[in-house]
């Protein structure tokens, strides 16, 4: 600013300050400067001064001060797949089946051979509820048979046939081969019409009102009754696949019925423990001696290699001193005997379960087998069932924990026994329970065959090709629900709590679980069972560690009052002058706006 000022000789001194380059030229009258004027240009100086330093503090304060803040103070939210994980919440899973009809010699005429379709494809297509439906396709290929399946069918039994015909070729897993042999044909009992075999195939009568002679499409249409049960029994049922979405969908209570053989088993998991343990409830009694180690080698770990694809399996033992059971038994006069009514075996667990222990550095479900060998007062010990008849196994199993096995050994006392008695536990009659029990607890469905229908058995590997992918098929379904539903969960929760934070970490493992389920859902809809299991767990892995990942909860629990108690104190001091000197200064140029604009009116 500078001010000029004129003296009595007409000289003019200039007196600069700094601040605006205003010019104020004032004419002295008299002996001196008037002190109205100064005062006035005084004040002019003092507010452009403060006009300039709150406008420079503003300005610093949004420039700066409030990006920094922002950027310092802001939730890190890394990119999700919203739009692919909000397609997969509406879940249409498509099961495909390949089956392959193989007629042998005397069941068509060359005729019909010549008219055989190449391939059908039959859908069924089921609407469980808004969110979910699924549909079935059976793509059946049609042939006749080779001559060295020829010689395999001319096997005396059936068994040798359907190892002769595993021998020429394996079917890949999830698919079917159904044999037509002639009602004339000796593998097959009078009053059997299909043999399901150890592995992939079955042998099937063709009837005697489909004599040679007919044409080909009544012959089909009299045969595909016969493959849907085939279908049925060893590949994916429709109450398998509910069943394995029970977590997800509501069930009325007739299907609850249905499936209480698949709520009997464990869920879906990655791995188990499984682990075997003695009772000895005296030993004073008895000193017990069990080879458990070979008998795992020899019964359960042949399983348990077979269902590799399925999970993976730990196994442990061990024996407990002075184990009892939950529950007193009771002497009944008529059969000279305890008894455990079937009423009171819910009570016999917990106070077992307290002393078997757990492994802390495992999170996979453990699969419990208690062999609980009575003590002497208690000999001979019987499990009754819901009609008061003994079982015969003498054990029971409990869903989704394990099993429990009395094993009796009162034969060995006497009146001359010396106690503790040696005591040699028969581990193949132990383990053939607990082996029975295991494939429940898994999942391995024991249902009744249709009528003329023959089941191979199982064989030493105590599981059937066709019952593995049976499992496969419902496990591979369970998991692709299991992982859809915890990926919409975290999705959903994210969306509604802003201040969760969300790493490229979990971001990845996201992306990963929602490529793994579309893999997986393709693969289904190709008819490739074992990429579409591996494909689904790894789907369920990924999910459950980005939902299960601890760094989203380090600001859940820092909500927004808490937020205002911490950064008002700080900023309301220093907002509240700048704020007024803002408003001020704004006002001030709207009066000199009015001001100009009343002037030039």
């Amino acid at each position: 600013m500078v001010i000029s000022v004129l003296s009595e000789t007409g000289c003019q001194r200039k007196s600069t300050t700094s601040g605006h380059h205003d010019t104020f030229v004032f004419k002295a009258e008299g002996a001196g400067l008037d002190p109205v004027l100064i005062n006035m240009a005084t004040t002019e100086v003092e507010r452009s001064r403060g006009q300039l330093a709150a406008m420079s503090i503003a300005a610093v304060v949004i420039i700066v001060g409030v990006p920094l803040w922002w950027r310092t103070t802001e939730t890190y939210r890394a990119w999700l797949p919203v739009t692919q994980i909000t397609e997969l919440a509406k879940l249409q899973l498509q099961l495909s089946a390949d089956v392959e009809v193989v007629f042998a010699r005397g069941t068509v005429t060359p005729e019909q051979q010549k008219k055989f379709p190449l391939t059908q494809t039959q859908d069924e297509e089921h609407e469980v509820d808004e969110n979910t439906a699924l549909r079935y396709r059976y793509e059946t290929k049609y042939r006749t048979a080779t001559i060295m399946e020829e010689d395999a069918l001319n096997q005396p039994t059936a068994a040798e046939a359907d190892l002769s015909l595993h021998t020429l070729s394996e079917s890949p897993c999830g698919s079917l081969v159904v044999y037509v042999v002639p009602e004339s044909s000796s593998l097959l009992p009078q009053d059997v019409d299909v043999y399901i075999g150890q592995r992939r195939t079955a042998l099937l009568r063709l009837g005697a009102q489909m004599r040679v002679g007919r044409n080909l499409e009544q012959l089909l249409a009299h045969m595909e009754p016969r493959i849907k049960q085939v279908l049925k029994v060893m590949s994916f049922s429709h109450t398998d696949i509910t069943a394995a979405l029970s977590d997800r969908i509501r069930l009325s209570p007739g299907n609850k019925e249905t499936i209480a053989d698949s709520m009997r088993a464990f869920k879906s998991s990655p791995g188990y423990e499984i682990t075997f343990s003695l009772l000895n409830p005296d030993p004073k009694s008895h000193r017990l001696h069990w080879d458990v180690e070979g008998a795992v080698r020899t019964y359960i770990q042949p399983l348990l290699t077979k269902l590799s694809p399925v999970a993976n399996f730990s196994i442990d033992s061990q024996t407990l001193y002075y184990a009892m059971l939950g529950v007193n038994p009771r002497f009944d006069s008529s059969r000279s005997s305890y008894t455990l009514n079937a009423d009171s075996l819910a009570h016999v667990i917990n106070p077992v379960e307290a002393r078997l222990g757990s492994n802390a550095a495992s999170s996979n479900p453990v699969l419990n087998f208690l062999l609980y060998v009575p003590d002497a007062l208690h000999s001979p010990l019987y499990i009754l069932d819901h009609k008061k008849e003994e079982v015969s196994s003498n054990a029971f199993h409990s869903p989704r924990w394990g099993g429990i096995m009395v094993y009796n050994v009162h034969d060995l006392y006497g009146p001359q026994s010396a106690f503790p008695a040696n005591i040699n536990i028969n581990m193949a009659k132990v383990m053939g329970v607990f082996l029975a029990q295991l494939r429940l607890l898994l999942g391995v469905q024991a249902s009744s065959p249709p009528p003329g229908f023959l089941m191979a058995p199982c064989g030493s590997t105590g599981l059937a090709d066709w019952e593995l992918d049976r499992l496969m098929w419902s496990r591979s379904v369970e998991n692709v629900a299991t992982a859809t539903t915890t990926i919409t969960s975290l999705a959903q929760l994210l969306d509604q709590i802003g201040t969760i934070v969300i790493n490229d970490n979990i971001a990845e493992q996201v992306s990963s679980a929602v490529t793994s389920l579309q893999l997986a859902v393709a693969e289904l809809e190709a008819g490739n069972l074992g990429f579409a299991l591996q494909y689904s767990k790894e789907a369920i892995l990924a999910s459950e560690r980005a939902f299960f990942d601890p760094s989203l909860l380090h600001l859940l629990y820092f909500p927004d009052d808490q937020k205002f108690a911490i950064y008002i104190p700080l900023f309301l001091p220093m907002c509240v002058p700048i704020l007024l000197s803002v408003l001020k200064m704004v006002s001030e140029a709207r009066q000199r706006r009015r001001d100009k604009q009343a002037k030039k009116d």
